[in-house]
């Protein structure tokens, strides 16, 4: 039994639209035994609401999704105040995680312990100007992830490393990364799913990263970010197709 830790934005769907093929993949990885695994830096999104999606493309997910903003949460401690700029997803970490959320302070008047910074589709100058103003005043600043963009069915939309990359700008700080390829997601994979596997997805620097810190083998699909033209890419994936149905079957 092989673990498959499978990506989700490119991988089994672009935005709204399923990618064609990926249900059937899930299905048949599923039936010869093997554990697959939801592994997104979709901070955003609720695992229930990511959960509801997959159910909605016919994959089920019950327990089997695993988001950067889960990491993220990891990273505070019970009690922390925190600041979030970033979606409900984050938020529900947090709580369940036991910190304290924070509502947007007055200038000047930040008392967050951490400001955790994420995809915020809610971003306003205001939220931004108190993460800054948290961050610069000494709270630790984390991000869920740095992925500079994330496919849609409308084509790219700017990701949540662009808001991490604001903060950074008008704070001088680099944040603790939480998400895929960092360690702190690795290590709820592999606390969950075990030390070997296969992990697929569609940008070599996330997810191709990724299976090398987690040290499973790298499977590329080109349904997402990484098209034909791109290869070859860095690091080298062990095995490429053009989506995950041909991946699973080419495994096979």
């Amino acid at each position: 039994m092989t673990t498959w830790a499978l990506d989700l934005d490119g991988v089994l769907w672009r935005g709204k639209e399923p990618i064609s093929g990926s249900a059937a993949g899930v299905a048949k990885l599923r039936s010869a035994g093997h554990q697959v695994v939801f592994v997104t830096n979709n901070s955003f999104a609720t695992i229930a609401d990511q959960e509801a999606k997959l159910g909605a493309f016919g994959i089920l997910a019950g327990g089997d999704v695993i988001s950067s903003a889960m990491a993220g949460a990891q990273l505070v401690a019970p009690g922390d105040r925190v600041f979030v700029l970033g979606g409900p997803g984050i938020r529900e970490a947090i709580v369940a995680r036991g910190a304290t959320l924070l509502d947007v302070p007055e200038p000047g008047s930040s008392s967050a312990d951490a400001v955790v910074v994420g995809l915020d589709w809610d971003l306003s100058y205001d939220r931004l100007r108190a993460a800054v103003q948290a961050v610069s005043g000494g709270a630790r600043f984390i991000a869920t992830n740095t992925d500079s963009t994330y496919p849609t069915e409308r084509g790219f939309f700017p990701g949540a490393g662009a808001v991490v990359a604001a903060v950074a700008a008008a704070t001088g700080r680099e944040p603790e990364v939480a998400g895929k390829p960092e360690a702190p997601i690795a290590a709820l994979v592999r606390a969950r799913y075990g030390d070997e596997g296969i992990m697929v997805g569609d940008r070599p620097e996330t997810d191709g990263a990724f299976a090398r810190t987690l040290g499973y083998r790298f499977g590329l699909v080109l349904s997402g970010v990484t098209q034909p033209g791109d290869l070859p890419v860095i690091p080298a994936p062990d095995i490429v197709a053009a989506d995950l149905g041909s991946l699973v079957a080419l495994h096979s």
